[in-house]
């Protein structure tokens, strides 16, 4: 029996709505045609990616930052674009853009305040 790899990644958060319309709006994500309920599921590839309500027991007011500990990369075709675009809509910068083995790269904070850094690299 071997894990082959993510098959799907959701992050918990506080408000379904702000959070799916920030990914929507600031990221340029789509809706999946379906979604569970207390989720919305966006069609990215290779992995599916969801914000969804916490599961039972989840105190997310409980942390200074959800996430902390894991990394969320998304890739972008032009990371510089996505980042001068989140910058100027005063969206936290938490790492300003560098070159690394993973092209132009950059890392910013989500409504919830998950760090999410961003990569053009294929």
């Amino acid at each position: 029996m071997t894990v082959t790899g993510p098959d799907f990644i959701a992050l918990q958060v506080r408000d379904l709505d702000r959070a799916a319309t920030f990914y929507e709006e600031r990221l340029g994500l789509r809706r999946a045609p379906v979604s569970p309920p207390g989720a919305v599921v966006f069609a990215t590839t290779p992995v599916p990616f969801a914000v969804r309500e916490p599961l039972p027991g989840t105190d997310l007011d409980s942390v200074e930052r959800p996430g902390v500990g894991v990394a969320l990369w998304l890739h972008a075709e032009d990371a510089q674009a996505l980042h001068d675009s989140l910058d100027a809509a005063g969206v936290p910068i938490l790492a300003s853009p560098f070159d690394s083995p993973f092209g132009r790269t950059f890392t910013f904070a989500d409504p919830e305040g998950y760090a999410v850094t961003v990569h053009d690299k294929r």
